[in-house]
């Protein structure tokens, strides 16, 4: 319990001292944009609450600048929609269920026919309290609504461009780095009960669907959890101020997170082999042979170490890159050849295994895993990685730094791609000293 506590102090204060600050920024600008617009609203409309106003201001000034002005156009969009209605059902209708309903219905079509996307419900919400207040209010009421909204709206969008959003290339970088750690911990803790299992295997079948299912919970929920931190990296790029200036790493973070998610989609697939292999009757026999089953588990458990270890190594060269400086050392570096050397090994040793020859059931496991370890060397390759940010860079910036542009009527040189050594516009730079 003492180092339960202590560990979770422990994680409780890293993530105040790297987070605190950047969330305490987000939840004052969002304050002052909520504050600023209810204040703005009610000196519009004395002696009223106008809390559209502050609510507008905080949805607007989350969204990333990209969307900015589409948001808050949307989100206008949706209350002209609503209190239009409202008033025209106001003048014929009196506020009954029946009426509500066919309001809310006529609100909701509408909003779908306009594409409104997040703001939809904002039509059936303000035909509502415009309709609340009955045919001789109506008016006023749409009136004072939409002024309102538009207060909030041109608050929370003067905010985001007088106080624009930090670029969150850190955030998603971290997010990859993560990806990476839960995929590389997978893979170590089905190492080291093959490890356990290769003495006494009779409960090889469950760890196997255990380890499935791990895999399925990366696939199916952490991937697409750090594709949207990385959308929103890559949107909160545009249009930003901020961002004037500073070296756009999205290349290398989309390169990153396919290389990861291609890795974590073969290794479950890898694991999906190894479940089957064990609960077809067919290898029974197979895996009663002790001496085979020991050495074909402690072979396994070595694979799945230096696949770990590559995918480890990867996911903190890409949390590097994209960290404010773009700064890595050359040991970040070795680590990746070293774990690819590693893998490299594991290739040659998996194809002496299956030229060998081996049961039917041992074979095709092998062979899988085998396949495993190609796709892995070839998503973590840095030479690779190289080559795939140059594809992602917009046409206008792949060319190597200090490259003098084509002249006119002129075709541009072809030049070759670098090596793994050589620094590009979206690699990081060496310091000196390393």
């Amino acid at each position: 319990m003492h180092d339960w506590w202590r560990t979770s102090l422990t994680r409780g204060t890293t993530r105040l001292r790297r987070g605190g600050r950047p969330a305490f920024l987000w939840s004052l600008r969002i304050t002052v944009a909520a504050v600023a617009s209810y204040v703005v609203a009610t000196l519009l409309f004395p002696g009223t609450q106008p809390l559209t106003a502050p609510l507008t201001a905080m949805l607007v000034v989350q969204v990333t600048p990209v969307s900015l002005l589409a948001s808050g156009l949307d989100r206008v969009v949706a209350v002209v929609s609503g209190v239009s209605l409202a008033v025209a059902f106001a003048a014929v209708v009196p506020l009954e269920w029946w009426s509500l309903g066919l309001l809310i219905l006529a609100c909701i079509t509408i909003g779908q026919a306009l594409r409104l996307r997040s703001n939809l419900i904002e039509v059936a919400i303000s035909g509502m309290l415009v309709l609340g207040v009955g045919s001789v209010g109506a008016e006023s009421a749409a009136w004072q609504r939409l002024v309102v909204t538009l207060v909030g709206a041109a608050v929370g969008i003067a905010t985001n461009l007088l106080f624009p959003p930090k670029v969150a290339s850190a955030d998603a970088g971290r997010a990859i780095d993560g990806l990476a750690d839960a995929v590389s911990a997978l893979l170590n803790r089905a190492a080291d009960e093959l490890d356990d299992l290769a003495v006494d295997h009779h409960d090889l079948a469950a760890a196997a669907r255990g380890w499935l299912d791990e895999a399925r919970d990366i696939t199916h929920h952490d991937i697409p959890r750090v594709g949207a931190a990385l959308l929103h990296a890559e949107q909160g790029r545009r249009l930003n101020v901020r961002a004037v200036g500073t070296p756009d790493v999205g290349p290398g973070l989309r390169q990153g997170l396919e290389a990861l998610e291609h890795s974590a989609v073969t290794i479950r697939g890898m694991f999906r082999a190894l479940a089957d292999a064990t609960y077809d009757a067919s290898f029974d026999a197979t895996w009663d042979d002790q001496e085979t089953t020991e050495a074909v588990l402690l072979g396994l458990a070595q694979t799945f170490r230096e696949m770990a270890a590559g995918v480890d190594a990867f996911g903190q060269l890409v949390h590097d890159e994209a960290g404010p400086a773009r700064l890595i050392s050359r040991e970040r570096v070795q680590d990746l050849r070293d774990a690819l050397e590693g893998l490299h090994e594991a290739r040659a040793r998996l194809d002496d295994v299956v030229m060998a020859g081996a049961p039917a059931g041992l074979l095709e496991l092998h062979v899988t895993v085998l396949s495993t370890v190609k796709r892995l060397l070839t998503e973590l390759d840095l030479a690779a990685r190289i080559r795939r940010q140059i594809r992602l860079l917009p046409r206008s910036r792949a060319r190597f730094p200090g490259a003098a542009p084509p002249l006119p009527g002129r075709r541009p040189p072809v030049v070759a791609e670098p090596e793994a050594d050589a620094e590009t516009q979206v690699l990081p730079t060496f310091p000196d000293e390393c």
